[in-house]
């Protein structure tokens, strides 16, 4: 008796421990989703006391603190939406964990913000519309908080249903909508946003022109050879050095010449230096790692781990340098119309204010970028690393290049364009392989199945989603801005 009271007891000690265990796994989960938006808050108020600190006690502190914290706003959006866009095809193919991902994003994002962001600063903040047509200073300041706000909110609301839209799109629409409506039609620079536009078409389709030509260089001269691995000794190294000569360029044109004056055919020749240096440490590097290989494509995925971690990390780079423009561009702008009452010369972009916006990027990609970065790198198409190291080169050498020219172009539609490009690429070289398969072979069954398994190499169902989500963002952050800055006027007086 005593020995079943004990069996039953134990049995309701059971069942009491596994009802505390749920509940404990329930309360995690429940208060989970809490932790992002709770570090987010407090990214935020400690960006409107960074401002208080650093812009001083002057009469529009309150409204600098306001913009300091919009603009950490944008920030966190910017990191949660668009570098994804960056590591997801790394993490898709299994080069990089998703922590070696994010760790690599938040350092080169922040590096590439601090050190080559200021160009597209100004081509946000003044480019996009004629600063003279506000008038006064406060319809200047009211017209960039109010395209700051909405680019943020539409941002997170895109984010918040799964739509995916470009972060530069909504705070270009947002410029222009707060113009405006400030000033009339004639306020935009409508050349500047015809070039803007051109670049938004340009560049998608650029990304997946480059993305393709790399792929048939691989594919070419790699995968289709008799002796894989010997081949790839020869020219993973040599792709590496190109990637690394592209990037040494791009850091002395843009990072160096706040130190000394460098012009284009010296910043060229660093790259070369660079680019001829990193090839010849790879080439012992990769003949190691190809020892043992079998001569099989599988081996290759080990040969490319290194050039797409690279890669990544040029992308996090140079879209840093790119995307900080649409958290800090009005935002230096307010800082200096508020500080000096100037808001028709150039921009000058206070250390704090990149600041912000290189942690907000960071913040923004570790708190809420893990679920999007699976997203990319798995549910577009299938990635290995080779299509993937494509898909991430070709999309840092096109954002770049957009840098470069001061052309705020959106990473997410180029790194797109990249992943169709391959995509597109893999289906026309199946196709031509499977010609020359029926001319070998007239009376072939294969063609129907082939059509399926090409129908599946690239998904067009997300052509028109994006489409959709490109040519609905802009109007929609200009009107949204534009009721805001009508708002802001009204209550301002």
């Amino acid at each position: 008796m005593t020995q079943q009271g004990d069996a039953r007891h134990l049995e309701t000690l059971d069942r009491d421990l596994e009802r505390y265990s749920n509940l404990d796994r329930l309360s995690s989960y429940t208060s989970r989703p809490l932790v992002g938006p709770g570090i987010s808050l407090v990214f935020v108020l400690l960006a409107g006391i960074s401002a208080m600190l650093f812009f001083g006690q002057e009469s529009n502190t309150v409204i600098v603190v306001i913009a300091a914290c919009l603009g950490a706003y944008m920030a966190l959006n910017i990191g949660a939406n668009d570098v994804a866009n960056n590591v997801g095809p790394a993490v898709g193919a299994g080069a990089l964990s998703m922590g070696g991902a994010i760790a690599i994003a938040v350092v080169f994002e922040g590096a590439g913000a601090l050190i080559a962001g200021g160009d597209v600063v100004s081509t946000i903040a003044k480019g996009i519309i004629a600063p003279e047509s506000m008038g006064t200073a406060s319809v200047f300041i009211w017209a960039m908080m109010a395209a700051l706000l909405s680019a943020a909110l539409w941002v997170n609301l895109a984010t918040w249903v799964g739509a995916p839209v470009s972060t530069t799109h909504s705070v270009v629409g947002g410029v222009m909508g707060a113009g405006i409506a400030a000033a009339g039609f004639a306020a935009v620079n409508w050349p500047t946003m015809g070039k803007i536009a051109a670049s938004w078409v340009i560049s998608p389709v650029l990304g997946g022109v480059i993305a393709a030509f790399f792929l048939w260089v691989i594919k070419s001269r790699i995968i289709y050879r008799e002796d894989k691995i010997a081949a790839a000794r020869t020219w993973v190294p040599l792709l590496v050095g190109i990637m690394a000569g592209a990037f040494g360029s791009y850091l002395a044109l843009k990072g160096l010449k706040k130190i000394i004056k460098i012009d284009m055919s010296s910043a060229l020749i660093i790259g070369l230096a660079v680019g001829v240096l990193v090839w010849l440490v790879m080439i012992p590097v990769i003949r190691k790692q190809a020892e043992g290989l079998e001569n099989r494509n599988k081996s290759l995925k080990v040969l490319f781990g290194i050039p797409l971690v690279v890669s990544a990390a040029l992308l996090c780079f140079a879209h840093g340098a790119n995307d900080v423009a649409n958290a800090v561009g009005p935002l230096a702008a307010i800082v200096q119309a508020s500080q000096s009452g100037d808001f028709t010369q150039a921009v000058s972009i206070p250390f704090w204010v990149m600041v912000i916006g290189a942690l907000g990027i960071s913040f923004g990609l570790f708190l809420f970028g893990p679920k999007l970065i699976r997203m990319v790198g798995g549910q577009i198409t299938k990635l290995n690393p080779m299509r993937a190291y494509c898909v991430a080169l070709s999309a840092a050498i096109t954002v770049i290049l957009a840098s470069w020219l001061g052309l705020p172009v959106s990473s997410t539609h180029i790194a797109v364009g990249g992943v169709f490009g391959v995509g597109f690429f893999r289906e026309w070289d199946a196709e031509r392989r499977m010609r020359k398969a029926r001319l070998r072979l007239p009376d072939t069954t294969v063609h129907a199945p082939e059509e399926r398994r090409r129908r599946k190499l690239v998904r067009r169902s997300h052509v028109m989603t994006i489409l959709a989500a490109w040519v609905i963002t802009v109007p929609a952050a200009a009107v949204l801005s534009a009721v805001i800055f009508l708002g802001i006027n009204q209550v301002m007086g």
